[in-house]
């Protein structure tokens, strides 16, 4: 039982920390408050080969395991969460096309993704059904060697870059039970039809955008259905979710991180009554909660990502991570905005972000409410067992 990181792994982690503080932390405030996107922040990203994290080696990609795939969105996180955003989607999307493509489709996109001249993203939400993915309306019939797609999606990240675009869509929409008629199409960008209609405005995860888009009658080839074969895109896409989970549960360990760390620092400086604040025994029970909901954090996102790296089904473990450590970063974000006080409430300090960015990681990829539904049905089935 070992519960460090490898050589390498903590090389990579300094590499990755060192790149955060001196390119995206000095920034995130200010671009934030512009809605500049991060192009410069990009740019590094590709040239460090972070869009090619998930893409298999044999396509130029990294192919990291998972617990060094955790620690980039743990510290991207950390210094801008909205960063993190433009990468995961990516990589997610990257990861069901090694998985599930077939070779000529794995040819055809994955050198240029690992690279991040192309970018992607995937198409799961729509207007009328976010966690309930069996009651998607978007439909391609097939017609000759097309498919007709058409239908809407919302809070599409990367919507405006991706290219291709998985889809997932009913390719049967008579099919009992749903998932056996839904497929994914990976739509080209430019195609006619396809639109990227607005900009979602949100809370927070600023940096990315978040759109909505419209297929109206768009005439993909038949050689995109993602695998060659109908019926497969629901376990598809549930594969992926997999390893999404762990990458929101990284997320959400960032910001928990970055709360703590904003908390111990501020209660080490602001004196009040003639000390400093961290000499309060109320200061010290907030920072000693944060301690052990971040440290808790980290270890179950590390277990679920070493599980995955086993080769072994963590549906059990990523859904305990990404509800917990999900629910640590909003906790952990008002209680560092508690430490800081009226300065904690302005953009100035930075803790004011956090706390904004931080419930959508108990909505991202599945509700918590589904995570624990996941989890008690894994446990009953006997599939998933703790201790």
């Amino acid at each position: 039982m070992d519960f460090e990181l490898t050589e390498e792994q903590r090389l990579f982690r300094d590499t990755l920390r060192t790149f955060a503080d001196r390119e995206i932390r000095p920034v995130a405030a200010e671009w934030e408050a512009s809605g500049r996107y991060p192009a410069e922040i990009v740019a590094t990203m590709r040239e460090l080969g972070l869009f090619g994290l998930t893409v298999p080696p044999e396509y130029g990609g990294l192919g990291v395991d998972l617990v060094s795939f955790a620690l980039v969105f743990e510290e991207i996180a950390k210094a801008w969460m909205g960063i993190a955003g433009i990468l995961g989607s990516h990589c997610l999307s990257s990861w069901l096309i090694a998985r599930h493509g077939t070779p000529e489709q794995k040819q055809r996109y994955l050198p240029d993704l690992a690279t991040g001249a192309r970018r992607t993203g995937i198409a799961l939400t729509e207007p009328d059904a976010g966690t309930d993915l069996q009651g998607i309306r978007t439909v391609a019939r097939r017609d000759g060697d097309h498919y007709v797609l058409t239908g809407r999606k919302t809070w599409i990240t990367n919507a405006r870059h991706a290219d291709p675009l998985p889809v997932l869509c009913k390719t049967d929409p008579s099919a009992t039970p749903a998932h056996r008629g839904m497929s994914v199409l990976l739509v080209d960008a430019g195609l006619p039809g396809f639109e990227v209609l607005r900009d979602l405005p949100k809370l927070g995860y600023k940096g990315t955008e978040s759109c909505e888009i419209a297929f109206d009658d768009v005439h993909v080839p038949a050689d995109a259905l993602l695998g060659g074969v109908e019926g497969r895109g629901m376990q598809q896409v549930l594969s992926g979710l997999e390893i999404g989970r762990i990458n929101v549960a990284a997320r959400a360990l960032g910001i928990a991180q970055a709360a703590y760390d904003a908390a111990l620092a501020y209660a080490g400086q602001r004196e009040a009554f003639g000390q400093k604040i961290g000499e309060f025994q109320a200061i010290q029970l907030k920072l000693a909660d944060m301690a052990m909901k971040v440290q808790s954090s980290r270890l179950m996102v590390y277990w679920a990502a070493a599980g995955a790296d086993a080769g072994r089904r963590v549906d059990l473990e990523a859904g305990m991570a990404k509800a917990y450590a999900s629910e640590a970063a909003v906790d952990c974000a008002l209680l560092a905005m508690q430490v800081h006080g009226g300065y904690g409430y302005s953009p100035e300090f930075g803790v004011e972000r956090l706390y904004r960015d931080a419930p959508l990681m108990m909505i991202g990829e599945g509700t918590n409410d589904i995570q624990r539904v996941i989890i008690a049905r894994a446990l009953l089935s006997g599939k998933g067992q703790i201790g």
